[in-house]
C-alpha cells in the first residue's frame, strides 16, 4: 500500500475506527456483489457507509481505497472502477437510459488466471449465460441497431418468458444492461422511437474486449451458415 495508507492521522480517527470501516466496506462490497449477481456498486454507496458517521471530505476515498488493498490481497479480487461510456454523439435523437446512473461504481474482477479460474470457480450451471453474454456482445459490436433482429433469427425472441435454457429473453439481456455490458438508448425516428444497444464498460474493458475478439474470429473461420446468424 502507498504512504497514504500508513498514515491515517489526517483524518482524526483511531486505527480500530480506521479498520472498522474497511471492513465495513469490504463486507458490504462481497454482500452486494454475491446479491446483485455482479452488478456494479455505486461509489456513492460506499461513500455514504463512512459519511453517516464522519465528515472527512476525503475519508470515503481514502477508506475504499483501502478495502480495494484488503480484497486484492485476501481475498483475491480487483475493485475495478467503471468508466462510464457516452452514447454515441453521430446519433443526436438519442436518449440514454441509465442518464441518471452515478457515473463512477466498481465492480469485483477475479485475479485467478483464467484456467484456475475455470477450473474451480467457474460455475457450470451459469456456463449458458456467459455464452450468451459473448453472443451478445459480438452481435452488438458488429451491429448494435439490429440486436433484437439478429436474436430472433437464433430463435430467441422478445416475447419469449419460457425459453428452455435462457428463460425470460428480455429479463436476461435486460441483466446484461444492469451489469454495464450493455448501454441502452432510445432513439427516435420516422418509424417512431425504437431501442438501441451500444457496448458499455464491462465490454470495453480489455480483458472481455480481447476475448470477444477471439470468439468473434472463431466464428468467421466456421461455414457460412454460422456466419450468416450474426
Amino acid at each position: 500500500m502507498s504512504n497514504l495508507g500508513d498514515d491515517f492521522s489526517q483524518f482524526d480517527i483511531s486505527k480500530e475506527e480506521k479498520d472498522k470501516l474497511v471492513a465495513e466496506v469490504v463486507r458490504y462490497i462481497l454482500f452486494k456483489t454475491h446479491q446483485n449477481s455482479g452488478c456494479p456498486i455505486k461509489r456513492e454507496e460506499l461513500s455514504q457507509l463512512v459519511t453517516k458517521n464522519y465528515r472527512h471530505r476525503s475519508l470515503p476515498a481514502y477508506i475504499i481505497n483501502e478495502a480495494k488493498a484488503k480484497l486484492s490481497t485476501i481475498f483475491g479480487y480487483e475493485l475495478r472502477e467503471l468508466q462510464r461510456s457516452r452514447p454515441s454523439s453521430t446519433n443526436h435523437s438519442r436518449l440514454s437510459q441509465q442518464s441518471g446512473v452515478d457515473a463512477k461504481s466498481y465492480v469485483v474482477i477475479s485475479q485467478l488466471p483464467a484456467e484456475v479460474y475455470k477450473k474451480y470457480v467457474e460455475d457450470v450451471n451459469t456456463s449458458h449465460l456467459t455464452g450468451f453474454t459473448f453472443v451478445v456482445i459480438s452481435i452488438v459490436q458488429l451491429s448494435g441497431d439490429n440486436l433484437w433482429h439478429h436474436l430472433k433469427r437464433m430463435g430467441l425472441h422478445e416475447t419469449d418468458e419460457n425459453h428452455p435454457v435462457l428463460g425470460n429473453v428480455k429479463q436476461v439481456l435486460e441483466t446484461l444492461v444492469q451489469k454495464r455490458y450493455l448501454q441502452k438508448d432510445k432513439v427516435s425516428g420516422p418509424e417512431g422511437t425504437t431501442l438501441f444497444y451500444e457496448l458499455a464498460e464491462r465490454a470495453l474493458d480489455g480483458t472481455v474486449s480481447d476475448r470477444v475478439k477471439q470468439y468473434i474470429s472463431q466464428i468467421v473461420k466456421k461455414d457460412d451458415a454460422t456466419v450468416d446468424i450474426l
